[in-house]
């Protein structure tokens, strides 16, 4: 009889905190990061990362997919974490010759149409440039991070970051046209559970220099 009115109490107690647990804020925080230039123009494509300050586990990185498409790689910049197999499925009716002479990852996809049989893997932590060795206008990037969180700004330069366990932070921003060191960039930050962490930066970004698409001339699938 006791046991059973034991019982019957932690029911109870349980039934009373549980409307209080479910508004209990989440274990998980998150970050919200806006990026502009000197004028207040929004910017888009800036990867925003947070990098904590010792190494710790985090999500194993899942395959992904960098595409060509009517001779771009799409998309031309893609962040992913260190141990990430990328696959570069051509899209287009001809062939392409994708490379990276790039130190944290060289590699060479000769002539081809369609998926490679085995991905690409990055990992080393920095940035590898994309060419494609028929169409050198194509240039794309991978940039390869150390961490786990990070996010790539849209259209109006924001970003957001789910899912990041509570901690310190340093805050960091990258673009392939950035001037400066990213290391320069760094902001310390605290992200807590529940209210998300806000961060703004202010960057300058070189002029852009992309070779124009030449008039096709390719015959058949050679090129």
């Amino acid at each position: 009889m006791t046991r059973w009115l034991t019982r019957l109490g932690l029911a109870a107690i349980l039934a009373v905190l549980a409307p209080a647990l479910s508004l209990a804020p989440s274990a998980s925080g998150r970050l919200e990061a806006v990026v502009q230039d000197d004028r207040g123009k929004p910017i888009a494509d800036v990867i925003v990362s947070l990098t904590p300050p010792g190494p710790g586990p985090g999500p194993r990185p899942a395959p992904t997919v960098l595409d060509q498409q009517n001779k771009e790689f799409v998309p031309q910049i893609l962040a992913v974490h260190v141990g990430t197999s990328v696959a570069f499925p051509n899209r287009d009716n001809i062939r392409h010759h994708v490379y990276s002479f790039s130190a944290a990852k060289r590699f060479e996809l000769p002539l081809y149409i369609g998926t490679p049989a085995a991905p690409v893997v990055f990992d080393k932590p920095g940035v590898v440039i994309l060419g494609c060795n028929i169409h050198d206008w194509m240039v794309g990037y991978v940039y390869v991070l150390p961490t786990p969180y990070f996010a790539k700004t849209a259209e109006n330069g924001k970003a957001r970051l789910a899912d990041v366990p509570p901690g310190a932070y340093e805050a960091r921003v990258w673009h392939p046209r950035l001037k400066g060191e990213p290391e320069k960039t760094g902001k310390p930050i605290t992200i807590g559970a529940g209210d998300p962490g806000q961060v703004a930066f202010v960057v300058a970004l070189k002029p852009e220099r992309r070779l124009p698409q030449r008039p096709p001339y390719e015959r058949g699938p050679q090129s």
